[in-house]
Formats: structure tokens, C-alpha cells, sequence
């Protein structure tokens, strides 16, 4: 039997498992989503539909303060571990043989694999410990919660950018630096704009693990500092309120829209990146 018959006959199977797996990863959220807009309080059982909760969602001052708390520390955590991220995959990749390289990719690796609990509790040991010694952090709050975001976030935007680095071709880099261009310059002007996918890859990356993280922040917060998933945990344990499916319908939205407009920057960009190497290839070759 020939390979196209052999798809024609499997297709059906491919499709029911396919539409089960969709089913499975997002039947839940758009239950959700649905429920958010229910008239009673009780979020399983439908009494017509309604947007009151999305108006009370409005009024809830402690939901709305966590909420934009979480937002503000999983930007700085996104910004912050882009920069340690890219600047230790530059480490890794360019620089092969250095001291201290092993112990390096040993800690960026360690946070990928390391259960949450034992990172928090450590952060926390560290964060006491630096309280008593040098009077800083004094007290725990948004900063020491940024701090601990940002040290195994990081891990994840390293591995990103130090795969996309890897792979790049740096006759683009040669050239510029055989022309006179210092390192500098020729980071900010080729390298940067090359990686610049990988880079908004970590970055989203980061600031989703930050947005979501719940056990790491629940060690490194303080009485005056509480984010989403604290609030949302402590309040789900009551019971889920319809204005928890709310912010959550409203965040699955932004997220979609964040998703979707970087897809479309990523895709653009990579596209030019390509036309720009196709185009330098063959001034290099119309040259010779």
C-alpha cells in the first residue's frame, strides 16, 4: 500500500485523537470562560446569561491590586532575566573555555530542574540571613518576590537564547568586525536584531512563569505584598467565585492577544532576517 493510503486510512484516527487532545487542554478553559458570564453565583449551575460579574469584578479592590501587583513584578522579572539570560548564553557560546564555565551551566540548568519548594524556601533562608547581616532587604515584599522570580526565570531565557546562538551564522558578525566595526557595535546592530526572536521568546516565557508562580512567591512575600495566585488560590479554597472566571476570561484574552501579536513581530521578523541573509549572500557572491 502506498504512504498516501496509508495516511488516507489513519487520518480518522489522527483526528479523534486530535480533537480529544484539544478537548482535553482547552474544554476546561472555555468552561470557564462560558461560566464567567453566568447570573448565579453558583459557577456550575447556569442561570442565564449575564456580564454582572465582570462589574463586580471591577469593585474588588484587593483582586484588582493583585492583579496589577502581578503584572508590575512579572515585567520587571521579564525584563531583568532577559538581560542576565542573554548575557550568560553570550558567556556560554562564545566564550568555550573559561574558569568557572562548568559551575556556570551547572547553575543555569539547576533552576530547570529543581522543585519550587526547595527554591523558595532557599530565597527565603537567603533573604533572612541578608536581613540580619546587612539590613537589606528589610522586610519582604515586591522586591525580594522580583528577586526570586527573576533568579530561575532566567534559567529558561538562557536555554533560549543559547540554542538560538548556537545556531547563528556569524559571517555577519565577521564581516562587520573585518570592516573595523567594534564589538559593540556589531552586538547592538547585527547580534541583537538576529536574536531578537529568542529574545522576545524569553521574555513572554519569563513573564508568564512569573505571572503564574505561586509556591516561590508564597515563601518571598510579605504581609504587604500578595499576588493573583495567592489571592486566587486563598479565595478557591472557599470556593470559586464567577468573579474569579472572570479575570480569568479577561487574562486567557490578553494572553491570546499577547500570543498572537508576537507571533506575527516573530514571524516578520524572521522573515526579514532571512530576505537581509539571502541578500548578503549574494552581494557576497556577485563580488567574488
Amino acid at each position: 500500500m502506498s504512504k498516501k493510503g496509508v495516511l488516507k486510512r489513519r487520518f480518522p484516527l489522527l483526528l479523534t485523537l486530535l480533537v480529544f487532545g484539544y478537548a482535553f487542554l482547552y474544554g476546561p478553559i472555555l468552561s470557564l470562560i462560558v461560566y464567567s458570564f453566568n447570573e448565579s453565583r453558583l459557577v456550575t449551575v447556569w442561570a442565564g446569561f449575564s456580564t454582572r460579574w465582570y462589574g463586580e469584578l471591577l469593585q474588588n479592590d484587593q483582586l484588582l491590586s493583585a492583579a496589577w501587583l502581578s503584572v508590575k513584578i512579572a515585567a520587571t522579572t521579564a525584563s531583568g532575566a532577559v538581560i542576565l539570560g542573554t548575557l550568560a548564553a553570550m558567556a556560554l557560546v562564545r566564550f568555550r573555555r573559561f574558569r568557572g564555565r562548568a559551575s556556570l551551566q551547572v547553575m543555569v540548568t539547576a533552576p530547570l530542574v529543581m522543585p519550587e519548594v526547595i527554591i523558595g524556601l532557599s530565597l527565603l533562608l537567603l533573604f533572612v540571613a541578608m536581613q540580619e547581616t546587612i539590613g537589606w532587604p528589610s522586610g519582604r515584599g515586591q522586591t525580594t518576590i522580583t528577586i526570586a522570580h527573576m533568579t530561575f526565570a532566567m534559567a529558561y531565557v538562557t536555554v533560549i537564547v543559547q540554542s538560538r546562538l548556537a545556531h547563528m551564522d556569524r559571517s555577519l558578525e565577521e564581516a562587520a568586525l573585518d570592516l573595523g566595526a567594534r564589538p559593540v557595535k556589531v552586538f547592538f546592530t547585527i547580534t541583537l536584531p538576529l536574536i531578537a526572536p529568542a529574545l522576545m521568546a524569553g521574555w513572554l516565557l519569563a513573564f508568564t512563569l512569573s505571572l503564574d508562580d505561586l509556591v516561590v512567591a508564597s515563601f518571598v512575600s510579605g504581609p504587604g505584598a500578595t499576588t493573583l495566585p495567592m489571592v486566587v488560590y486563598s479565595s478557591v479554597r472557599l470556593g470559586v467565585s464567577p468573579e474569579i472566571n472572570a479575570l480569568a476570561t479577561i487574562v486567557v484574552l490578553l494572553v491570546s492577544v499577547a500570543v498572537l501579536v508576537a507571533g506575527v513581530l516573530l514571524y516578520r521578523q524572521e522573515k526579514r532576517a532571512q530576505m537581509e541573509m539571502q541578500l548578503t549572500q549574494a552581494n557576497n557572491q556577485a563580488t567574488k
